[in-house]
């Protein structure tokens, strides 16, 4: 094994058991897994810490108990390994983690915090056991000074990163196609795009995120959410019905849609259907009708005008190519549908095949109304700025420009290697 030149006390258990021991024809199953292989392999343990130091690491806990203890962890009994006769806890990198079930769940912690805040100094620590990147540490006050060291000199990666499940996930078919309907999201946050058995960022934090953004807390409550996303009833009905005018002289006249006239026949549209509702029995009095329609016709107004803006900034940016304009914001659902699915089942408000299930509709859907992963992705753009960004081009702008920009360049990108429309 190599020589060690961090800080403390070597942390390798003991001469002659490096992390890799495995085949060399093994697939690691993701990059971080790669890494700790690689690392072990060549017994260059800094290397094998700052991997660790720069991952989430998973460990499981009784639901029961999560549940009823929200804040604190509970370590399952610890791993025996009799390589090294001792005890350890074990934990796991993203790409080892098994399918979701109802019970376990798994907490994400970092290398840092086990430094600070590590249960039982006479247990080892257990990186990925039984797997041809494991790694057994000690874990005493003086190894864990070594941890702290690398957490301290890593910075954690850049959030804006293509990453993929190489073995246990679909790189191909409706499965796939549906998860890369999800894939800006989780460019976005350096998720495995692919990872059908989706566990985040633990179930804990996979209730909070649902919690705090969704106002979800149960079953019956993502199913409310679910539902609408799937029909691209989330979104504003508004956005809809003023970009499917815009489609539909595109349609009947072609050529390029003039936002004036546009302006005309939206304002036009607005006004005939509302001579029709109190044509129809509408209620209200004509000066408060006119009142209301004029604000309508008003709001309509100021929103073609951001949407050619946005549409502007596209074209500058690279989202949107030459004269092309974004036909509906339907994708800014489905795209959602597909994360909302994986985040339900990391939440435990779904199972593994419903969660499937939805993600293959989200895609099937997604190719029903788009005919690229281009003019999919423009879309879903749009749909967030409208939603949060204010014309500011800030953070919520910014982000998804940035995984655009990786999921149409990286050659390991699913929308370079799985088709858009079916064969």
């Amino acid at each position: 094994m190599g020589m060690w030149h961090g800080p403390g006390p070597d942390p390798v258990a003991r001469p002659g058991t490096p992390p890799g021991g495995g085949a060399p024809s093994w697939q690691a199953p993701s990059d971080i897994e790669q890494g700790l292989y690689e690392a072990g392999t060549r017994g260059d343990w800094i290397a094998y810490f700052d991997i660790l130091a720069g991952a989430d690491l998973y460990h499981p806990m009784s639901r029961a108990w999560a549940d009823s203890n929200p804040d604190r962890v509970q370590y399952r009994p610890a791993y025996w390994d009799s390589r090294h006769v001792a005890k350890s806890l074990a934990f796991f990198t993203d790409g080892m983690l098994p399918a979701p079930v109802p019970d376990p769940v798994y907490f994400t912690v970092s290398l840092g915090h086990l430094a600070d805040d590590w249960p039982q100094d006479d247990k080892w620590l257990a990186v990925n056991p039984g797997t041809p990147c494991a790694g057994f540490f000690p874990a005493t006050a003086a190894h864990r000074e070594t941890w702290r060291w690398h957490a301290g000199r890593v910075a954690h990666p850049s959030r804006h990163r293509l990453r993929t499940l190489r073995s246990g996930g679909p790189l191909h078919g409706p499965v796939a196609h549906g998860l890369a309907c999800g894939a800006l999201l989780n460019v976005n946050n350096a998720s495995l795009w692919n990872a059908m058995g989706w566990h985040g960022t633990g179930y804990r934090h996979e209730r909070r995120r649902l919690r705090e953004w969704w106002g979800i807390s149960s079953r019956e409550e993502w199913q409310g959410a679910m539902a609408p996303l799937l029909d691209a009833e989330m979104s504003s009905p508004v956005w809809a019905f003023v970009l499917g005018i815009r489609s539909t002289l595109a349609r009947d006249f072609g050529g390029v849609v003039e936002v004036g006239h546009w302006r005309h026949v939206t304002s036009l549209a607005i006004r005939h259907r509302a001579e029709q509702e109190i044509g129809g029995g509408g209620t209200g009095t004509t000066s408060r009708g006119d009142v209301g329609i004029e604000a309508q016709v008003a709001g309509a107004q100021r929103l073609i005008g951001r949407i050619s803006r946005y549409e502007a900034r596209f074209r500058a940016d690279g989202l949107l190519a030459g004269n092309a304009f974004v036909r509906s914001v339907e994708a800014w659902d489905y795209g959602r549908a597909s994360k909302m699915a994986r985040w339900g089942l990391g939440a435990r408000y779904c199972d593994l095949a419903e969660a499937e299930r939805a993600v293959v509709r989200a895609g099937r859907l997604s190719r029903m109304s788009y005919r690229s992963w281009a003019e999919f992705s423009a879309a879903y753009v749009l749909g967030r700025c409208l939603h949060f960004d204010e014309e500011e081009f800030g953070d919520w702008y910014g982000e998804m420009l940035a995984a655009h920009r990786i999921l149409m360049t990286d050659p390991d990108s699913p929308w370079l290697n799985i088709p858009f429309t079916r064969p």
